[in-house]
């Protein structure tokens, strides 16, 4: 059983002095239960909330006993659920929740409403949902009860609203008058997971919604947690919304006793929204409540009156939390320190370092960080200069944000130069520093993608005998051949042969993996008979990279010669090697080689995994076998080994290219009975058979499918159903599924843009169909002979052979070479206009 406690009753706590600060804070602050039991008259009014004339149910003994049997059950027993659905009604299976719901297995309950809404499209009320929430919260199923209760706001759950738009509050009034006769009854964890919810899942639209829910709850004196209530308040604030934080707090102080940590967030929202006197005067009413205020109180107060200039009295507050005995922290220095800086009081500033280390403090490389960046920020790097050296004479080394801040500030004054020659500096004058230091500042470099810059500050370092570090140089080498700069990455690693800082086995494969990336074996065999001839180490992922390189360009023999190569080294091909060889074989359609490489695997006790299955079964099904591939794929099932969505998404779309949807669909099914994910690529090879054969409202319907389990339908799917839509002629469907891609930030690509165009000049629109040529080559697309084609032979259909020409000169004038499809066109357009011609 799942029998749910109610929550016990709090009693109120009067506190006697309002507060001055806020106009809406002129009553006494209150403490009241965070979520109660109702009043007589509250409950009479949730009675009438519920459904009108709607019987309360009455079910045979047999329909009772069957759902409690079903629903009771750690599984779902879906054959007997279709009798239930059609023998009872949603307001039934409503009441019947209400009354023994805490008896049902939750998880088995989620599967049942899943079950019921997607399969025989059964529409649950409101109220079942919110009971469904609050069950999950009740039995310690968070996640599943905050998905369900996202799903229901973002629309996806067969639910009618009695108003869209204000669904946020619906929902939450059917949140509390879930009704104590539930075993359900409305507690802080509920409240608390409606209001987080709100903020973090539904923030892009604002924190309107969990404001209007927060305002309802409180109306009717239920208040989420005081955590909570203070994330509510933290949003808000960091959200910039300030005048919604200052109201979320008078509303709280009416219901809930704020603590430190809540009269902190309200500080510092009055401090951020430049109203530092309220903020002074909530800080003396906190003080009067005797609510001691911590540092981080103190904090927000010091940083809002030096961001107001008040920096007297920030100095004067630093004093008074010293004497009532809050020791300042390194962020209250920090604070004034900044505070002084932005003001350009430099002699100040400098004070309260020296103030720090008279009185005790030790400054930290925080501390003279924030000196630093701030003069760096002013243009003043001769000052920000010395604060080093300062830094340095007390025993602390600079770091990547002390090396970071001097760089721009010698790129704020455009000397360029000194900014590269800072480190040299440093070095030369033998100051004790860091290599760690120095080595975050080149990795900072490479994050930014500013790899030159990085390279020269790594030249630097070799030229004065100083390696870099392995985790370095991997991340720089791979960077340079990433942006194409493979020549740069090969000089490097040799200037590291040079200074006999032999590159470790990572940076040399990511340099072998970056040429054979782009294409270039002859140097990636190169640094290999290097890497042999300088004795250093190779493992197998030096050979099945350079393997995999060749299996690509189809140079299968070279692959193999590799792989005894390995062998011949003693380094064992494990069941990576074989896999890439077999692709190989596969892609050049030699299976009965490939099958044969299989069996030698086995031979030598390498034990195939789902990818080897997948390799083989993908190589079947495009050599138009499919019979063996399922005949592996069976064979995978009775191995017990874990599946993966690219075994089934080959299978279904061989199943898809020879019509045979049927058991394409049935082993998607497959995949969630077995617990494998399904991808955009599951649903692309459906959707696509679909359209083929005409049922494209089918199609768009998976569309939503995906949708609805989470997955984003990608630009293969929407260009697919474009397809569709285009061979029937629905040109302003197609218009509507384009309208759809780009509300989901989804955009067309070169081949959506093709069948566009296709189907527009299919339907006689020529004029339309060249204007979205002219818009993607504005996106930088770039057409292919095939978009042009399909241009050419609009124009021609119409007898607008001076069109098709005009295309055929402007694929000569951009590159795009004319192929006998493109002449056949022409001519055949020019030729038949001449011949209806003679014969009139």
């Amino acid at each position: 059983m799942w029998m749910l406690s109610q929550m016990k009753l709090r009693r109120r706590l009067s506190i006697t002095n309002p507060y001055p600060t806020f106009s809406l804070l002129t009553r006494p602050i209150t403490r009241v239960t965070y979520a109660s039991h109702h009043n007589q008259q509250q409950q009479q009014e949730e009675d009438h909330s519920q459904p009108q004339n709607q019987p309360k149910a009455s079910l045979d003994k047999r329909l009772l006993s069957l759902v409690t049997s079903v629903l009771s059950n750690p599984s779902l027993d879906t054959s007997k659920c279709k009798y239930i659905l059609t023998h009872l009604s949603p307001h039934q299976f409503d009441q019947l929740f209400i009354d023994i719901g805490s008896s049902f297995h939750p998880k088995t309950l989620l599967n049942f409403f899943h079950f019921a809404s997607k399969s025989h499209g059964y529409r649950f009320t409101l109220r079942s949902y919110c009971l469904l929430i609050c069950l999950l919260v009740f039995s310690n199923f968070g996640a599943p009860a905050r998905l369900l209760l996202i799903r229901l706001i973002d629309l996806k759950l067969p639910v009618l609203f009695d108003d869209h738009e204000n669904r946020h509050i619906e929902i939450a009034n059917a949140m509390v008058n879930v009704k104590s006769a539930s075993e359900l009854a409305l507690n802080n964890r509920i409240l608390d997971l409606l209001i987080h919810v709100y903020c973090t899942q539904f923030k892009n639209v604002g924190l309107d919604t969990a404001l209007d829910v927060f305002r309802l709850l409180a109306g009717k004196a239920m208040y989420p947690s005081l955590k909570t209530c203070n994330f509510l308040l933290s949003s808000l604030v960091k959200a910039n919304e300030l005048q919604k934080s200052y109201e979320v707090f008078e509303i709280v102080c009416r219901g809930v006793l704020p603590d430190v940590y809540l009269f902190s967030t309200a500080i510092n929202a009055l401090c951020k929204g430049g109203r530092i006197y309220d903020a002074m005067g909530l800080f003396r009413k906190m003080e009067e409540m005797g609510i001691s205020p911590n540092v981080v109180t103190y904090n927000n107060i010091m940083n809002g009156l030096c961001k107001n200039g008040n920096l007297d009295k920030a100095f004067e507050l630093k004093d008074k939390m010293m004497k009532n005995g809050v020791k300042p922290s390194l962020i209250t220095y920090s604070v004034l320190i900044n505070g002084f800086m932005k003001s350009g009081k430099y002699d100040e500033a400098n004070s309260v370092l020296d103030e720090m280390l008279e009185g005790g403090f030790i400054p930290n490389v925080v501390v003279y960080n924030t000196l630093i960046d701030g003069y760096c920020k002013m243009g003043k790097v001769k000052n920000a200069l010395k604060v080093r050296d300062i830094m340095v004479s007390k025993g602390f080394d600079p770091n990547s944000v002390t090396f970071n801040s001097l760089i721009h500030g010698f790129c704020k004054i455009k000397q360029m130069d000194e900014a590269q020659q800072l480190l040299e500096e440093i070095l030369s004058r033998g100051l004790s520093i860091n290599l760690g230091a120095f080595t975050s500042v080149i990795h900072l470099l490479c994050m930014s993608h500013r790899f030159n810059s990085a390279l020269g500050f790594i030249k630097e370092m070799l030229l004065r005998n100083l390696r870099p570090n392995d985790g370095l140089m991997i991340a720089l080498v791979g960077g340079l051949c990433r942006e194409g700069k493979h020549s740069e990455a090969i000089d490097l690693w040799f200037r590291l042969l040079e200074k006999r800082f032999d590159p470790n086995i990572g940076t040399s494969n990511t340099l072998i993996h970056g040429l054979c990336e782009a294409g270039n074996m002859l140097e990636a065999v190169r640094i290999l008979k290097e890497m042999l001839e300088r004795g250093l180490q190779l493992d197998k992922v030096t050979y099945n990279t350079l393997i995999s390189a060749c299996c690509k360009e189809g140079k299968m023999e070279e692959g193999f010669k590799l792989r005894e190569e390995m062998v011949n080294r003693g380094i064992q091909a494990d069941t990576f090697t074989y896999n890439l060889l077999m692709h190989g074989l596969c892609n050049a359609g030699k299976m009965e080689e490939a099958v044969a490489l299989w069996e030698e695997s086995k031979k030598n006790h390498l034990v195939p995994n789902v990818y080897t299955y997948g390799i083989l079964i993908d190589g079947y099904c495009k050599a138009n076998k499919l019979e063996e591939g399922i005949s592996l794929f069976n064979e995978l099932l009775r191995q017990n080994v874990e599946l993966n969505s690219v075994v089934y998404n080959t299978l279904i779309g061989a199943y898809c290219k020879i019509g045979n949807l049927v058991e394409a669909f049935r082993l998607r099914d497959d995949m969630t009975r077995r617990g494998v994910p399904r991808t955009p690529t599951t649903y692309s090879s459906l959707i696509h058979q679909l359209c083929n054969i005409g049922q494209v409202e089918e199609a768009r319907h998976l569309i939503q499918e995906m949708r609805a389990e989470g997955l984003l339908p990608n630009v293969v799917c929407y260009t697919a159903l474009i397809g569709g839509y285009s061979k029937l002629g629905q040109m302003d469907k197609v218009e509507d599924v384009l309208q759809e891609m780009s509300s989901h930030g989804m955009f067309p690509n070169k081949i959506t843009y093709t069948v566009v165009i296709n189907g527009y000049c299919k339907s006689g629109n020529v004029k339309v169909a060249e204007k979205l040529l002219a818009e993607m080559v504005e996106k930088g697309m770039v057409p292919d002979t095939v978009t042009y084609n399909v241009l050419t032979n609009g124009f021609c259909k119409e007898n607008n052979v001076e069109g098709g020409f005009k295309i055929g000169n402007q694929m000569s004038h951009r590159g795009v070479a004319l192929d006998e499809i493109t002449y056949t066109t022409l001519i055949h357009g020019w030729v038949q206009p001449s011949t209806v011609t003679k014969q009139e």
